[in-house]
Formats: C-alpha cells, sequence, structure tokens
C-alpha cells in the first residue's frame, strides 16, 4: 500500500501491476482502492471514499472500472456456446480492447481488473500481452492470482508485482475491531481461522453461515476416514465435477483438508495450542488417538500431491479417488 501510495503522490502509476496472494486476503480490496485513488476527485488525501467517483466504484456503477473473471465476462456467449465457461477467452480481451481504446467516460482512468488472470486461456493470454506492451496513456491494468506460476513468463514480466501476505493474527484481531466484533475472544477465534486472510475473517463475521458451512465441511471430511470405499469414491466423484464448474471452491476444499490433517498431526504430537480448527477439537483428538503420526503425515503429502496434479491439469476425478485411496482408516 505504501509502495502504491508513494507512486500516486509521484504521479509514477505502471499501466499494469500483478497482485499476489492466496484468497481471500485482500486483492480485490486493494485492486478496487486504486481505481478509487486514481479516480478520486477529492481534493483531501486520495481515495476519499465520499466523492460521487468512489462511491460508484464501490457500488460497482462506474463505467470505466471494469472487473472480468470467468463468471463475469466482458464479451456475450458465442452463439454456438454451451454451459458455463471454463476460462477467460479471447473475446473478453478484445472487449478489454475496445474499451480500453476509448477516453474514459466518467472518470480520469480506466481500470479493468481480471480477477483470477490464471484462468486466461492461452489465446487470450497472448492477446492482452499486445496490450500490456503498448498501454493507452490512460489504463490501469490490474491481473489478480492465487496461482502466478499458472501465467505465462511474458505476461509477468509486463507487470509490476504486488505480493499481498497473510496477516499476522494480531493485526487480524485488530481489523475485525474495527469492523465493528467487540469480542475479543471471538475475534481471535476467527482470526485463528482465517490463517492471515482478512477478507475470510471479515466475511465470517458478517456470515455466520459461513462458520456453520465450514464446520461441516470438516466434519464431512472427518468422517470420510470410518466410511467405506464405495462411499469415498462417490465424495470424489461429487468434488471432481465440481471441479470442472469451480475449481477455485474445489481447491478451497482441499485445502481445508490440509487444515484438518495438520491440526491431527499437530493434537498427535501434542501441540494442540497451535491447532486452528479449535471448535471441532474433539474430532481432532480421536483421529489422533486412532492413527499414527507417519500415516497422518504420509496423508498430508498425498493432498498436496493432488493439489498439485490439479493444477497441472490432471483428470480430477481419477486425482481425487487416488487421494481416497490414501486416506488412512479412523473410526470417527
Amino acid at each position: 500500500v505504501r509502495q502504491l501510495q508513494h507512486s500516486l503522490e509521484g504521479g509514477r502509476i505502471a499501466h499494469s501491476y500483478l497482485l499476489v496472494g492466496p484468497p481471500n486476503v485482500g486483492k480485490m480490496t486493494l485492486a478496487l482502492t486504486l481505481a478509487q485513488a486514481l479516480n478520486c476527485i477529492s481534493g483531501a488525501e486520495r481515495p476519499c471514499g465520499a466523492c460521487s467517483q468512489c462511491s460508484r466504484i464501490s457500488l460497482g456503477r462506474h463505467s470505466d472500472v471494469r472487473v472480468l473473471s470467468v463468471g463475469a465476462p466482458l464479451a456475450p456467449p458465442e452463439p454456438d456456446e454451451r454451459g458455463p465457461r471454463k476460462g477467460i477467452h479471447i473475446a473478453d480481451v478484445r472487449e478489454l480492447q475496445r474499451l480500453a481504446s476509448l477516453k474514459p467516460f466518467e472518470g480520469q482512468w480506466h481500470v479493468f481488473i481480471i480477477d483470477g488472470a490464471d484462468h486466461l486461456i492461452e489465446e487470450a493470454a497472448n492477446c492482452l500481452l499486445k496490450t500490456l506492451e503498448e498501454p493507452p496513456p490512460d489504463v490501469v491494468i490490474l491481473l489478480l492470482t492465487s496461482e502466478e506460476e499458472r501465467l505465462l513468463p511474458t505476461l509477468r514480466s509486463r507487470c509490476q508485482r504486488l505480493e499481498l501476505r497473510p496477516l499476522p493474527e494480531r493485526e487480524l484481531v485488530d481489523a475485525l475491531t474495527r469492523v465493528g466484533l467487540s469480542d475479543q475472544a471471538e475475534a481471535a477465534h476467527l482470526a485463528r481461522l482465517a490463517c492471515g486472510r482478512v477478507g475470510w475473517a471479515i466475511s465470517a463475521y458478517r456470515n455466520p453461515q459461513l462458520l456453520e458451512k465450514r464446520r461441516e465441511e470438516l466434519e464431512q471430511i472427518a468422517t470420510l476416514a470410518s466410511s467405506s470405499l464405495a462411499t469415498r469414491f462417490d465424495y470424489a466423484s461429487g468434488l471432481g465435477t465440481q471441479f470442472g464448474r469451480n475449481r477455485a471452491q474445489v481447491q478451497e476444499t482441499l485445502v481445508l483438508w490440509l487444515s484438518l490433517w495438520r491440526d491431527v498431526l499437530l493434537t498427535e504430537e501434542g501441540v494442540e495450542d497451535h491447532v486452528v480448527n479449535l471448535d471441532i477439537v474433539d474430532t481432532l483428538r480421536v483421529l489422533a488417538g486412532q492413527l499414527t503420526p507417519h500415516e497422518t503425515a504420509a496423508f498430508i503429502d498425498s493432498t498436496l500431491r493432488t493439489i498439485e496434479a490439479l493444477e497441472q491439469n490432471a483428470n480430477p476425478r481419477l486425482a481425487l479417488e487416488t487421494l481416497m485411496l490414501s486416506l488412512p482408516a479412523g473410526k470417527v
């Protein structure tokens, strides 16, 4: 943030930025705040958050600030296109280029935010590269990603890279306090569950159903340890189907797997003070009492290999069924 503030004050804004960090760490918030700062009409510190430009951007109604993602394409679907899109297509990038060639309509800058830039298909990425190499003077393009390695090296080299790291637990507690959570014990619990992701922590505070859904999912994952192979394969099949529709959601589920089994390993080793999922500590203790640290560590390794395989476009159902075969048997 300080780096961007200095660039704004010195009039040295880059035409393209790559915002890298885990999901819900604040990439979109930072991107929209930069869009506000660029278009803010307040004479005071920018962004003011209150002027007409800042307000319209925060409401998603500013004609010069566009968000492009798999679920929010800029271009209409092709006549023969069926089902949800699995990537960001070249038609979307060409529409971005068309809009970028026009003068800003209501602000000073066009700001294009590509959320999940790792979903750019190759021809779309190569098309975008031309704009990054010769950007119009009043355009800023922000590429947001949690999987930087999936972006073309040529794209990465054309952007100024900004990495958003998870926040320390104490800073997350302070952030939750600022948005209205006065219960320090609850704030500390959410901060631990968030693992440094401020966006997730605030969403969980504002939407308790998110926490309930997370707990139910953790209990289901734990129960699979004592389930039959057929039940495990049914779970893998459902997750594999979901992967085709929402890759990010399945990746989030596998991160939850890692979180659970990490906690089991910590419980086995007698260091419960570092456990994240304190709301299911009884389940963790049951699993820890039935498995050895070696079995738990081996399954964590299998989960990491599955995540890596999916990132390299392995068959999702096959990769997830293989993971189910390596799941140690407990009696939850």
